[in-house]
């Protein structure tokens, strides 16, 4: 009787082997933990309450409104508007609308990421690597740049998470 069962079993497994092996192997990749791109508390949708401009030692308000996106994929997204019709355009900026997004490396240890733009408004800002400082506490995130002469502290508020 052991004798006939060996090989039936033997057959069922490796049918179940043949019928499962193609779905593990193309299963891909598993898509990271937040930890693993070191966003953590970053990730959610943020809404603006607060951009202050100017030189280091004097930011002024400026009513801007926005919102900022990190995924858990290690992605980020920007989006803020000037409700001035005759703003400048700026570095970030075209008719006033800021807009952008791509990957981020977090260095959790000094509280600081990098953007690497892949797409955006301003053509200008594809390409390049912004660096920036945070600070999340509760539901409030600041952001500033690295380089303080860039001039800027935008306050945040968590939407999601």
């Amino acid at each position: 009787m052991t004798k006939r069962l060996v090989p039936l079993l033997a057959l069922v497994l490796s049918s179940a082997l043949l019928v499962f092996a193609p779905a593990l192997a193309h299963s891909g990749p598993r898509k990271p933990a937040p930890a693993q791109h070191g966003l953590g508390a970053l990730v959610g949708a943020w809404r603006m309450t607060e951009l202050r401009v100017g030189t280091p030692g004097d930011l002024r308000p400026i009513p801007y409104s926005g919102q900022v996106v990190f995924t858990r994929s290690g992605t980020m997204s920007v989006q803020a508007s000037n409700p001035d019709p005759n703003a400048p355009d700026t570095a970030y900026t075209v008719d006033g609308y800021e807009a952008f997004y791509g990957s981020v490396a977090v260095d959790r240890r000094s509280s600081s990421f990098v953007v690497t733009v892949e797409n955006a408004l301003a053509d200008a800002l594809v390409g390049q690597e912004l660096a920036r400082g945070f600070e999340v506490r509760g539901d409030t995130l600041v952001l500033t740049p690295a380089d303080p002469a860039e001039g800027f502290r935008v306050t945040y508020e968590r939407v999601s998470r």
